[in-house]
């Protein structure tokens, strides 16, 4: 038989013997503690933001940024019929991609000028419809994408585009971001935040992610975190727009930002 160990052998001196009444414990009974609930709202918020964001609105009052002008809700056909309407936004997704809006609007209008519909793309062979969306970026996977989704469009949805962010990003060539703007302008739906290459450059710049952060889908989790609900449709636009005017990637103008007082980013400069 093994030796019971010192831990042991204390544990059992303080068991009462056989034939012995249990001593009472002299506390009282254990009562639970009461713990007030969080308050409600975002538990973080970005310093300055409202602030921040009231004068990049200032700023983009013109609204004479090139998304202003050739951005995807400019290059879809308004009198189509809706079935349609919503497959020129969700193609015109598909092309903006690593685009700059001024050469996705010009290869939009050179499909739209040929009838840009689900059959007529469909009925297109490959070689023409490179030679139409050229010079737009990878335009040859591009070319190979927009006739898989529209094939999987005609057999699975009638012609239309799924009405879920699930269902749109299953399509071949279409991600995250351009899921959400299609919810926003084809369905009139708020899902999400779309984070493109601006929105994700210039959240971080102003440090609107609690930490940094690599990739836009990362920015968007982040994002959609503490920003109001009320505001995820607006911030696309705007943050696209100063990125394109004022934000820029490389030497960003700073000096003619009205945030430059109160940005991050600028102070480092």
């Amino acid at each position: 038989m093994c030796a019971a160990g010192p831990a042991a052998r204390r544990l059992a001196s303080r068991a009462p013997s056989a034939g012995s009444a249990p001593k009472r414990s002299r506390r009282g009974k254990s009562s639970a503690i009461a713990y007030e609930p969080e308050p409600p709202g975002p538990k973080w918020e970005p310093e300055n933001w409202r602030q921040q964001l009231e004068r990049i609105r200032e700023m983009r009052r013109a609204r004479d940024a090139p998304v202003d002008e050739m951005g995807v809700e400019k290059c879809y056909d308004s009198s189509a019929p809706p079935q349609v309407m919503r497959y020129q936004v969700l193609l015109s997704l598909m092309l903006s991609s690593q685009t700059k809006d001024q050469v996705t609007s010009a290869a939009m209008l050179r499909l739209r000028q040929r009838g840009l519909t689900v059959d007529s793309i469909l009925q297109m062979d490959d070689v023409t419809l490179g030679q139409i969306i050229y010079p737009v970026g990878f335009w040859r996977n591009k070319v190979k994408y927009i006739k898989q989704t529209t094939a999987i469009l005609k057999q699975k949805y009638g012609g239309d585009i799924p009405s879920t962010v699930e269902e749109l990003v299953k399509l071949p060539g279409v991600g995250p971001k351009m899921a959400h703007l299609a919810m926003n302008i084809a369905w009139n739906s708020v899902s999400g935040i779309a984070v493109d290459t601006h929105v994700h450059r210039i959240t971080n710049r102003l440090k609107w992610v609690k930490k940094e952060t690599r990739y836009p889908e990362e920015t968007r989790v982040a994002l959609e975190d503490w920003l109001p609900r009320d505001l995820w449709r607006e911030i696309n636009w705007l943050l696209v727009g100063f990125g394109q005017q004022t934000c820029l990637p490389v030497n960003p103008r700073c000096k003619e930002c009205l945030n430059q007082d109160i940005c991050p980013a600028a102070k480092r400069r």
